[in-house]
């Protein structure tokens, strides 16, 4: 596959770096990457996947552009607020790079879709922000034997893997076990630095390119660590752990992860929900005053001193933005004994 003048213009400084040359970036056009999540991670891998040439791109995230995204997910802007990520994301990006084939899917990773959708790429990134996503991504990736970068972000600190790579570790090798629902809070809840996301992504496309052009030396079986306020970085190695065989997908990750719930409703089914209930809130005062569908308000982190506030002779139905914090509320009000029928609002205040 050569390249075409325009392509030979567009990727000057690739093809003057021994390293790459045009070879390399003959391998970066015939490559395809699928990124889970266009959020905050998602933004600068995307950027620079795109920039840098690869050839097919595959963006999928079922959520919509609100405002409180800009601050870090900088693909977007006011007049996207409200639409599709994954759409407005290849629309923006296509401008910028008119070589790469976008394939979008507004639609959320689950596990009847995973393994369909992996085979149709050489690589995966993780932009996801929940555990239970990133052991479906992992699992899948196993399955199909496709490896995958994985990306986290916690207020000022950021970590950087390559999993699944020739058979390499996997991300259960490091995570065995998840953690306790309500025991890591998510950016929502207590912030991230605007900038820590664009640093973590840009880590991670570095590490697609390098697989792909097969260059410099993999974060596979090594975890990256950096913290933005004193810039130190740290290695921290790993080995591949045979105990860690996948068969098969698992039906439910969420409960795997210990995020249970009893019941689901829709938005849509919400506004004829016939029973006497009490609705719920669990995000961030901020969120709460830019928009909010009523009910009873008690961030999630303060869930657990103030879950005797709530009436307890009614249905509960939980919601948050995109349904993940509703669960781990749903679980900490299950471990504070509430008898209530509990509900789960399915995919958050935007989901239909």
């Amino acid at each position: 596959m050569t390249l075409t003048y325009g392509e030979e213009e567009q990727y000057n400084r690739h093809l003057i770096l021994e390293e790459i040359g045009l070879t390399g970036q003959e391998k970066l056009k015939q490559s395809s990457v699928l990124v889970v999540g266009a959020g905050g991670l998602g933004c600068p891998v995307l950027q620079y996947l795109t920039a840098s040439g690869v050839g097919t791109i595959g963006i999928i995230d079922d959520d919509l552009v609100s405002q409180s995204n800009l601050q870090r997910q900088v693909l977007y802007t006011h007049q996207d607020l409200g639409k599709h990520k994954a759409e407005c994301a290849a629309n923006r990006l296509s401008a910028l790079n008119p070589y790469v084939k976008f394939q979008v899917f507004k639609e959320r990773l689950s596990p009847k879709n995973a393994i369909a959708l992996f085979n149709l790429f050489d690589i995966i990134v993780d932009g996801t922000d929940n555990f239970p996503t990133r052991y479906l991504i992992n699992d899948a990736a196993v399955l199909t034997n496709t490896p995958f970068v994985f990306g986290s972000i916690f207020k000022f600190e950021g970590q950087v893997s390559v999993f699944n790579y020739n058979n390499g570790p996997t991300y259960r090798c490091l995570f065995p076990t998840p953690p306790k629902p309500d025991s890591v809070p998510n950016c929502s809840d207590i912030g991230v630095l605007g900038v820590l996301p664009g640093i973590i992504g840009s880590f991670q496309a570095n590490e697609v390119i390098k697989i792909i052009c097969g260059i410099g030396n993999l974060l596979s079986g090594k975890l990256l660590t950096i913290n933005t306020l004193t810039m130190q970085q740290r290695i921290l190695n790993y080995s591949k752990e045979g105990n860690t065989v996948i068969s098969a997908l698992q039906d439910n990750y969420d409960t795997f992860c210990g995020i249970e719930t009893r019941a689901e409703i829709t938005l849509k089914e919400l506004k004829t929900y016939q029973h006497n209930y009490t609705l719920l809130d669990v995000r961030t005062p901020l969120e709460r005053e830019h928009f909010n569908l009523g009910g009873l308000h008690i961030p999630l982190q303060e869930l657990d001193r103030r879950y005797k506030e709530i009436t307890t002779n009614k249905d509960i139905i939980v919601y948050c933005k995109a349904g993940m914090r509703s669960q781990m509320a749903i679980h900490i009000l299950r471990e504070k004994g509430l008898k209530n029928n509990l509900i789960n609002l399915k995919g958050g205040i935007f989901h239909q």
